[in-house]
C-alpha cells in the first residue's frame, strides 16, 4: 500500500531513472530516508503518457518500507498536514 503526496521531509531523492510502471512509463527518482539511508518511495519526475502527467512532481511513500509491524487488514491514520516544531510559536 502507498501514498501519494505533494511534499515531504527527512528525506533525499535519487537520480531519476525511466522505469515502466503499472500506469506506463514514467521518469522516477528513488526516495531515501535521511536517518536510514532505506528507500521509503519514490518521485515522479515526469509521465511519457498524457493521462499520466498529473502525476508529475508528487512523491509516493511505501507504508510498509517506513512503518515496522502494520497490520493492513485493520485501518489506521497517519497525519499528513503540516506540524509546527516546538521551537515555533502557534
Amino acid at each position: 500500500m502507498a501514498s501519494n503526496v505533494t511534499s515531504i521531509v527527512n528525506t533525499t531523492i535519487g537520480t531519476p531513472e525511466e522505469r515502466v510502471m503499472l500506469s506506463g512509463l514514467h521518469t522516477v527518482a528513488d526516495i531515501f530516508c535521511c536517518c536510514c539511508g532505506q528507500i521509503v518511495g519514490w518521485k515522479y519526475e515526469s509521465a511519457h503518457e498524457k493521462s499520466q502527467k498529473y502525476k508529475e512532481g508528487k512523491f509516493v511513500l511505501e507504508r510498509g518500507r517506513i512503518v515496522d509491524d502494520v497490520d493492513f487488514s485493520t485501518e489506521f491514520y497517519i497525519d499528513s498536514h503540516v506540524s509546527m516544531s516546538d521551537g515555533e510559536d502557534a
